[in-house]
């Protein structure tokens, strides 16, 4: 096994160990017992189980703000809010365990890569973008940073329940957010979908597609 492959084999094992155990319960000696090696070399890639566990975490946080990032693409504010759901949802139903260790406590020292900072990021972009959109419709634009909170700490909240549940399907879930994010509760759609206009997430089908979500008729 070469140097990269060794610090890849060790990357997933630890992986694997914070997510199922946290960052606590889990030893040098386990991770170094699973890969087959002696300690020493686990301490030679990542000089500890915090720089190791520093690595999970950075690799974790960069591929969810990725996929998050370019769910927001659509000029379409109904849509986005659709990407932004179903991107992170996607996420935790493909790297379970990544979403595990984000939204564990991580050690007292660590400063970076916490998950109440990609939400504050996501935050930010959504504010942003809606920051437009108010201008446009003549709101508040100095609303748009509360709006921002309340969507993406409901998005954020109801995401860390299926992470355990699983059900109903993601895109079940992403049309219901939608339907009380766009409607509110006083104008709910009774049996709400996806829109058909946005680019599938990779890996899975678009919504208009066999195995995908059906358009519903009135879109705005």
């Amino acid at each position: 096994m070469t140097g990269t492959q060794r610090r890849q084999q060790l990357i997933e094992i630890g992986r694997s160990l914070f997510a199922e155990r946290g960052y606590d319960a889990t030893s040098i000696e386990e991770i170094a017992q699973r890969a087959l090696v002696s300690k020493p070399v686990v301490y030679e890639h990542f000089g500890g189980k915090e720089g190791l566990y520093a690595v999970v975490v950075d690799r974790e946080m960069s591929m969810l703000l990725d996929m998050i990032t370019s769910s927001l693409t659509n000029n379409r504010s109904r849509v986005r809010l659709e990407q932004v759901a179903l991107a992170l949802l996607t996420y935790i139903e493909q790297r379970t365990d990544g979403f595990r260790i984000l939204v564990r406590d991580q050690p007292v020292s660590s400063t970076d890569g916490r998950y109440s900072s990609l939400l504050n990021e996501a935050v930010n972009q959504v504010a942003h973008l809606l920051g437009g959109d108010f201008e446009r419709r003549g709101f508040d634009v100095s609303l748009a940073g509360l709006y921002a909170q309340a969507l993406v700490g409901m998005v954020a909240t109801t995401a860390t329940w299926w992470l355990d549940v699983r059900s109903p399907s993601k895109e079940v879930v992403a049309a219901h957010l939608v339907n009380l994010c766009w409607n509110g509760l006083s104008h709910l759609e009774a049996d709400p979908q996806l829109s058909s206009e946005w680019p599938a997430v990779p890996g899975q089908p678009p919504a208009n597609s066999p195995g995908g979500q059906r358009s519903s008729g009135n879109r705005r």
